[in-house]
């Protein structure tokens, strides 16, 4: 039995912290609680083993596991945390490049060298261009309370500001189509209220293997285990699928919005619609109930039975598009409408699409028409992973900043390449009065802990030669671990820390109600450097040393950021109590349940639409009368997305990077012990497969317009003939010919945005396939 100490572990991290640290220690063993908190839709518990001031061990959650507290256990990526830690290439000293950018030709250099160099590099670009030359790279290894991209923000904004971006790549159309039907994109119900449910249609929503909130599996078990049937709606027969449903419906990918308008269809054409919700709750679902001034036959009940357009959205008409058979399509529609309550809980894989605005309203006008919104089982639509009861904790204050103008983050490229042509239409938001565009192209890049710069970002050959160009790029700042694909354009590449060597704290992500206090465990590695003492370093060379810090320690910042839970929560434990527990569990008396008020008394609780209402019809959205944003949700036939696409004849598949189980994005990438159990390769039908003569394990090239990548195959049948799946996070490694040979997908991937929020599109895509011959 471990006994239990406070031991000072000030020898052990260099002396740097002065609070008595929390631990568990037998013998020559110490064991710290900690957790993993990469962007993997997760978060958990993992507790450091150390011996000599080296980690040996990790293991995980040993708390009760408890079905209204389950454990918060970490997956395989987690468990293999010291493959990552003590991996023969972690970058461990500042480097400075000295090939061309790109090249990853760097030398060796003292901090105090390379801390002049980013310093004096940040003068001579604000001097020149103003720092709204500057951008903060969107991305970040972590997702925690102290996560890298955060001090390099504020460091910015002490030194005069910077470019702001807003979106993200994961959920651009979501959160930007949302609040159009509900007024927030904070649709999502609590999990423990799953079990309420007697259906739950899984819409594109592959928790098993993207997770979304540590434990949202178990919370689905739960719900099937009290009688729910789970329906999983996807073109893969995902790991989701396989452990959770009792039913999965294959679609062609991209032809969501056609399946959800022929269940409307179905649903109309048989009378099951919950018309007394419709017309009390919601604006535009039929023609006497749109909002005054819109024109005649704009309705969505019009628009589904081909009133307006001549076209009924029949299940005949949807099976041409979907490839699935409209009896199938029928007994759906059904189901969902007359199974009660239903929750659609949907993922974020339609919302990555040409037009990926279009299914998010499509589930709000779904689950508005049966009436299962503001009731528990139920489900809005819309971001469902997405709650408004958040946990009473502050964020790491970022500092002021005096540049108003924000682009959407996916378009950071076009800013370097023609950013004082950028405007509106171009999804340019707080544009001073008298100011159409932006004042200056982005000039200078500081890309904290992200991959994003080149791999996660769509198009990498473009992105290359623009990041490769000095005259339009200044300069490049790199924090990071690896000399990942990112890091190889840095100008000045600087050696961060992993959680284990540094302070930190994560939430559980999206609807979860957990904190998690991740103890420094070991001294950083080398001449390792956390991100906040690298940017107080810079910050101290600019002469804003002070007003970066305001002379407080790491583990000052985190005691002021969980002060508020201390005062909303009488059982949170005091700051060193937290850190010794390492976990802390929010209870709550009910489950939450999205617009409950609001069905109660829509007058008294109205949402923040314009209406106050469900608005299936956006006025807003017709006023702004963009191209392919229609003020109802509606099919649009994508560009890149099939038969109808005049490019489908020249690259006969589609193409999409799902999320994989063994990376977190690109994290992880470089672990061996996970590329054994989850090698990189192309998932392809062997219906694809046998006309081009490729066997299981056949090295393949994968091409378009944009580029190429080699790759092996693994041919199954738990994909649709017609798409192929690479899964997204490969390092992008090109041969000689420029031939991508580790599966980077966004080496296939479009830059064209969605035409709403100007987000990410990266799963429309068509290509084609072929044999590598020897």
């Amino acid at each position: 039995m471990l006994s239990r100490v406070l031991s000072s572990l000030g020898a052990m991290v260099g002396g740097r912290p002065l609070r008595a640290e929390p631990a568990l220690r037998e013998g020559d063993v110490t064991v710290v609680p900690s957790g993993c908190a990469h962007n993997c839709g997760g978060h958990c518990v993992l507790k450091a083993w150390v011996k000599d001031g080296r980690i040996v061990r990790l293991t995980t959650d040993e708390r009760p596991d408890l079905d209204d507290d389950p454990q918060l256990r970490a997956c395989p990526r987690g468990r293999s945390y010291l493959r990552r830690i003590y991996h023969p290439d972690r970058l461990l000293h500042p480097m400075m490049r000295v090939g061309a950018r790109g090249e990853a030709r760097f030398e060796r250099v003292s901090w105090e060298e390379a801390i002049d160099s980013v310093a004096q590099a940040m003068v001579r670009a604000r001097d020149r261009y103003g720092p709204a030359a500057f951008l903060n790279m969107h991305g970040t290894g972590g997702a925690s309370l102290f996560a890298g991209s955060r001090m390099s923000q504020r460091l910015l904004n002490v030194f005069g500001g910077q470019l702001n971006h807003h979106n993200s790549y994961s959920s651009a159309a979501a959160r930007w189509a949302t609040p159009f039907s509900l007024g927030t994109a904070d649709a999502g119900h609590s999990p423990d209220d799953w079990v309420n449910a007697r259906l739950i249609l899984l819409w594109g929503f592959n928790p098993t293997e993207t997770v979304f909130g540590t434990n949202t599996s178990y919370r689905l078990k739960l719900a099937r285990r009290a009688g729910a049937r789970i329906v999983v709606i996807d073109p893969r027969f995902s790991a989701t699928a396989q452990a959770l449903a009792d039913d999965w419906v294959p679609l062609r990918a991209g032809t969501d919005s056609a399946l959800m308008d022929a269940m409307a269809f179905v649903t109309i054409s048989e009378g099951l619609q919950d018309q007394a919700f419709l017309d009390r709750y919601c604006v535009g679902f039929d023609e006497e109930h749109l909002p005054a001034g819109a024109p005649v036959g704009a309705s969505y009940r019009s628009y589904v039975l081909g009133l307006s357009d001549g076209i009924p959205k029949t299940p005949a008409w949807a099976e041409g598009y979907t490839q699935i058979p409209s009896e199938r399509i029928v007994a759906l529609a059904r189901e969902f409408a007359r199974t009660k309550p239903a929750a659609l809980l949907a993922g974020l894989s339609f919302n990555r699409r040409a037009y990926g605005e279009q299914p998010v309203r499509g589930t709000v006008t779904l689950a508005a028409m049966t009436g299962n919104v503001g009731i528990p089982g139920g489900s809005p639509g819309g971001v469902s992973y997405s709650i408004s009861r958040s946990l009473p904790i502050a964020e790491f204050p970022r500092g002021r900043n005096p540049i108003p103008e924000s682009i959407p983050v996916f378009t950071w490229t076009d800013a370097i390449v023609r950013g004082t042509e950028m405007g509106a239409a171009d999804g340019v938001t707080n544009l001073p009065e008298g100011q159409s565009r932006l004042r200056t192209n982005v000039r200078f890049l500081f890309n904290t802990a992200g991959n994003t710069l080149v791999n996660q970002h769509a198009n990498v050959n473009r992105t290359v030669r623009i990041l490769g160009d000095p005259s339009l790029v200044d300069f490049i700042v790199g924090i990071d671990q690896f000399i990942t694909p990112s890091a190889r354009f840095a100008d000045v590449l600087l050696p961060a820390v992993t959680w284990f060597e540094k302070n930190d704290i994560c939430g559980i992500w999206g609807h979860g109600h957990s904190l998690i206090f991740m103890n420094q465990a070991i001294a950083p590695l080398g001449e390792c450097r956390t991100d906040y003492d690298i940017c107080a370093a810079i910050a101290d060379r600019l002469g804003v040393g002070s007003e970066f810090t305001e002379g407080k320690s790491e583990l000052d910042w985190l005691e002021q950021m969980v002060a508020p839970a201390r005062e909303a929560d009488p059982s949170f434990p005091s700051f060193d109590e937290f850190r010794r527990r390492g976990v802390h569990v929010f209870k709550y008396e009910r489950p939450h349940v999205a617009f409950r008020e609001f069905r109660a008394d829509p007058v008294e609780h109205p949402l923040a639409t314009p209406s106050g209402k469900i608005e299936i019809y956006s006025q807003r959205l017709a006023d702004m009368a963009l191209e392919h944003v229609p003020p109802i949700p509606r099919f649009i036939p994508e560009w890149e997305g099939g038969p109808w696409d005049p490019l489908f004849e020249k690259y006969p598949l589609q193409a999409f990077g799902r999320h994989y189980q063994r990376r977190t994005h690109s994290i992880f990438d470089n672990v061996d012990w996970l590329e054994e159990s989850q090698p990189q390769r192309i998932f392809m039908n062997p219906i694809d497969a046998a006309p081009r003569g490729i066997e299981n394990g056949d090295l393949v090239r994968v091409f378009n317009d944009r580029g190429a990548i080699e790759i092996r195959a693994r041919l199954t049948r738990r994909i649709i003939p017609g798409l192929v799946d690479v899964p997204q996070g490969g390092w992008w490694t090109p041969d000689e010919r420029g031939i991508d040979q580790r599966g980077n997908v966004n080496v296939l991937t479009s830059e064209r945005p969605t035409p709403g929020a100007r987000g990410n599109a990266q799963h429309s895509n068509l290509v084609q396939v072929e044999k590598v011959r020897a």
